[in-house]
């Protein structure tokens, strides 16, 4: 049976009754809701993108509800929307006569030139041909400029004419990619191709990869299978349809919340990041009589299952709390019934507990929040902000002059909280470009699928909806989609630090009780989950690799 924890007056953990679970955030954000093509795909080759997408979103009304409100929630379902795409065309007979005798493009190179590269050619063979049965650890891959220099290099280019592109692909032929059997390099290959305009050599290495990825086998060749969807939308300029379909405003299926309920037992990122919140708060109001907490995603509500559970034993009686609830009715994590829903069932929690609670709900984007009146600030009460994993679907200055991001932390300043809490995924996705992005976000989900691969049986039909539902969309999303389409944006630590510091914000350590009881909880976990602090922030990773970060401000 699984379980989850709470505070308890003095910051310790207690254990919650399964019948409170429900669903939450995941990992990303739920920034998508649907599912990814690559979810049919086994260990053989298929046509990219030709799997129905989940539907996703649930709506609900504003209102407020009090905690003698009788629990009513709403759920509902939808049929998926169908959204598919034409695998890869393949290559006409001259393309491929084309990349199978490279001298055709290379008629003004001497028998000298020719030599050297064909010398040049057999170290990428000994550099890039791998075993289909060796598993890189994810540490391994290159940095931002190792593909393209090695090559480079041992072609005698200089960089010059777009990157080098023009010099790749006259060199590396159809022979060589297919019997390249690593899905990392393969991978790289293909998005250096892309960021090169080569989408002729791209498809050729699409190719290859629908044979070597597999939904059921090792960790990277399931993350390829998902990867390389959005290598094709991104090909296929269907970014933004796929984008715009797989953020359909549906009401959330079970399939998608059932995922993410598996998610959060399974792994510790998302309850690192409620424990971490959970604490910041409760330490900063434990002597306040009117606590208001504002949160601006708060998806299923089950970060404030424990926090309540924790201000209900809390010495002296539990202090009058009031909710407000900012959720997006077409994000993926919205609740069955929306917003409002989520505050009834919080209500009868907090009834139960003899906590007296009031809940508004706001069923708003972050970003559609533009009047601070909407939150209902009253006088006398000590205010929390929360954001947990929400902020990095925020516009910023590079795709809005409006900044959202900025604004709305902005706006929290202005309310004058006495906590603000910052949960984020710790990731370099936000404005870097393709290649440099494509590269950080294999780096990054690659350490999400390891974990995985400790945890869940390859075979387990749980891991793939896992992967499909709380993982593949937000992959997609950051390969195919740009500008305004894409939503999965993150930052790191240092970034966030910057932005908070120019919003009037000063950092509020995290008491090293609150690290301590995490690091109680990760025994629970695999030991490659690793637990770090630094200038005041927690890092929760898998082994070198920071994966989220948890911060408190004032």
């Amino acid at each position: 049976m699984s379980m989850q924890y709470s505070w308890n007056e003095a910051g310790g953990v207690g254990v919650i009754p399964p019948r409170h679970h429900h669903a939450q955030r995941s990992l990303g954000g739920g920034g998508g809701d649907g599912g990814s093509g690559a979810a049919d795909r086994v260990c053989s080759p298929v046509s990219p993108l030709d799997q129905s997408m989940g539907g996703g979103g649930g709506g609900g009304g504003g209102g407020s509800w009090s905690s003698s409100t009788s629990q009513s929630s709403g759920s509902s379902s939808s049929p998926p929307t169908a959204v598919s795409s034409a695998a890869s065309k393949p290559l006409k007979q001259e393309e491929l006569d084309f990349y199978a005798n490279p001298s055709q493009r290379q008629q003004d190179y001497n028998s000298s030139s020719s030599s050297s590269i064909q010398h040049a050619l057999r170290e990428i063979e000994s550099r890039l041909l791998l075993d289909d049965d060796d598993e890189l650890d994810y540490k391994s891959s290159p940095d931002s400029s190792t593909t393209s220099t090695f090559m480079l290099d041992l072609l005698g280019g200089d960089g010059g004419g777009g990157g080098g592109g023009a010099m790749l692909a006259p060199s590396i032929s159809r022979d060589l990619v297919e019997r390249m059997g690593d899905p990392r390099q393969l991978l790289l290959l293909c998005a250096e191709s892309i960021a090169n305009g080569d989408f002729a050599l791209a498809e050729v290495v699409i190719s290859r990869l629908n044979q070597v990825v597999c939904i059921y086998g090792q960790p990277m060749e399931r993350l390829a299978a998902y990867m390389v969807e959005g290598l094709v939308a991104r090909i296929q300029s269907s970014g933004t349809g796929l984008c715009r379909a797989l953020r359909c405003k549906e009401p959330v299926g079970n399939e998608i919340l059932s995922a993410m309920q598996v998610m959060y037992e399974v792994c510790p990122y998302i309850k690192f990041g409620y424990m971490a919140a959970n604490g910041a708060i409760a330490e900063a109001l434990k002597d306040e009589p009117r606590v208001h907490i504002i949160d601006f995603e708060i998806a299923q509500g089950t970060q404030y299952i424990a926090l309540i559970q924790a201000l209900a034993r809390r010495p002296g009686g539990p202090p009058t709390v009031r909710i407000t609830g900012v959720g997006d009715p077409a994000a993926g994590v919205a609740a069955p019934g929306g917003v409002a829903a989520v505050g009834r069932r919080l209500a009868v929690l907090a009834a139960d507990h003899g906590v007296p609670l009031e809940f508004h709900a706001v069923p708003l984007s972050g970003a559609g929040v533009t009047d601070a009146a909407a939150l209902q600030r009253r006088p006398g009460e000590a205010l929390a902000v929360n954001f947990a994993m929400q902020l990095h679907h925020m516009p910023d200055e590079s795709v809005s002059v409006s900044n959202p991001r900025d604004r709305l932390l902005r706006m929290a300043k202005s309310l004058g909280p006495k906590i603000v809490t910052l949960v984020e995924q710790e990731a370099n996705t936000n404005t870097a470009p393709f290649l440099a992005r494509f590269k950080e976000s294999l780096s990054y989900y690659g350490a999400v699928f390891e974990s995985l691969d400790v945890t869940l049986p390859r075979q387990s039909k749980e891991r793939i909806s896992v992967e499909q539902h709380c993982l593949a969309r937000d992959l997609v999303n950051l390969i195919a989609c740009e500008g305004a389409e894409r939503i999965e944006r993150h930052e790191v630590m240092g970034k966030w630090r910057a932005r908070m510091s120019m919003a009037g914000f000063k950092q509020y350590p995290l008491s090293r009780y609150v690290n301590q009881t995490i690091s109680c909880l990760l025994k629970t976990y695999c030991d490659k989950y690793k637990l770090s602090e630094e200038d005041g922030v927690i890092y929760l990773g898998w082994l070198d690799r920071s994966l989220v970060s948890a911060s408190a401000w004032n």
